[in-house]
C-alpha cells in the first residue's frame, strides 16, 4: 500500500471518528441522559447499558425484577455510552450487561476502531466500581435484504469482525462474553426476519430468546 493511500485511510478514519464523537447530545439522547443522572443505581441493581435495541425493552418487565435498570437510548455510540456512565457507576451496581456499537459501525468506523471505544468503556466501569460483574453482550447480526438503514449497507462482516475483537476484549479483562449472534443469524449469517420488522431491531420474539439466554447470566 502506498503512503498516500495509508494516509488517506487514516484520515478516513479520523474524520468517522470526529462525526461519532461530535454526535448532538440534545434531543432523546440529552433528555434519556438528563433524566438518568437522577434516578438512583445502587449495589443491588442489574444495569442493562445500550443503544435502540436496549431502549426499546422493557427489561424489568421481562425478567421480572424491580431492580434491573434500562439505560439504553437510541442512536447512542459507544462514546455516548462512556459520557453518561458515570451515573451508572457511582451507583456500584452488581452487573451490567453491555450491548453496543452498531451505531459506530454504521458511522464507517472499523471493526478495531469501534473496538478500542469499547475498551476504554470496560476499563472505566472495571476502574470505578470493580465490583460490579461486567457480562459484555455481542453486536447482533444485521439484515440489509430490507434496504432500511443505508448506513449498513456492506458492514456485515465489519460486525462479525467487531465481535471476534470483543471477544478479545473480554478475555483479556477476565470479564463475560456473552455471543448473541449466532441466536439471531438465519443461514446466510444474517438477521433472521422472523425476529426483526426492519433489518437491525427485534421483534418481541427475539427479546424473549434473548431473555432466555441470557437469564442464567442474570441469576447467578
Amino acid at each position: 500500500m502506498g503512503v498516500v493511500k495509508r494516509i488517506l485511510i487514516v484520515v478516513a478514519i479520523a474524520m468517522a471518528a470526529v462525526a461519532v464523537s461530535a454526535k448532538d447530545r440534545g434531543g432523546l439522547w440529552g433528555q434519556r441522559a438528563s433524566l438518568f443522572e437522577l434516578l438512583p443505581v445502587d449495589s443491588t441493581d442489574i444495569v442493562f447499558l445500550g443503544n435502540s435495541i436496549t431502549h426499546y425493552c422493557e427489561w424489568h418487565e421481562l425478567l421480572g425484577m424491580q431492580n434491573v435498570k434500562n439505560r439504553g437510548i437510541s442512536g447512542d455510540v459507544v462514546d455516548g455510552f462512556y459520557d453518561r456512565l458515570e451515573p451508572v457507576v457511582k451507583g456500584h451496581p452488581r452487573k451490567i450487561f453491555v450491548m453496543g456499537g452498531i451505531n459506530d459501525i454504521s458511522h464507517k468506523l472499523s471493526a478495531d476502531s469501534v473496538a478500542t471505544l469499547m475498551a476504554n468503556l470496560l476499563d472505566y466501569i472495571i476502574e470505578n466500581t470493580p465490583t460490579t460483574e461486567i457480562f459484555l453482550q455481542s453486536a447482533l447480526p444485521i439484515n440489509n435484504d430490507f434496504n432500511r438503514f443505508k448506513s449498513l449497507t456492506g458492514t456485515e462482516q465489519v460486525v462479525i469482525d467487531y465481535n471476534r475483537r470483543l471477544e478479545q476484549l473480554a478475555e483479556e479483562r477476565g470479564i463475560t462474553f456473552i455471543n448473541l449472534f449466532p441466536l439471531f443469524a438465519n443461514e446466510e449469517g444474517k438477521l433472521d426476519p422472523i425476529y426483526t420488522n426492519d433489518g437491525l431491531h427485534l421483534l418481541g420474539n427475539a427479546y424473549i430468546k434473548w431473555r432466555d439466554y441470557i437469564l442464567p447470566y442474570v441469576n447467578r
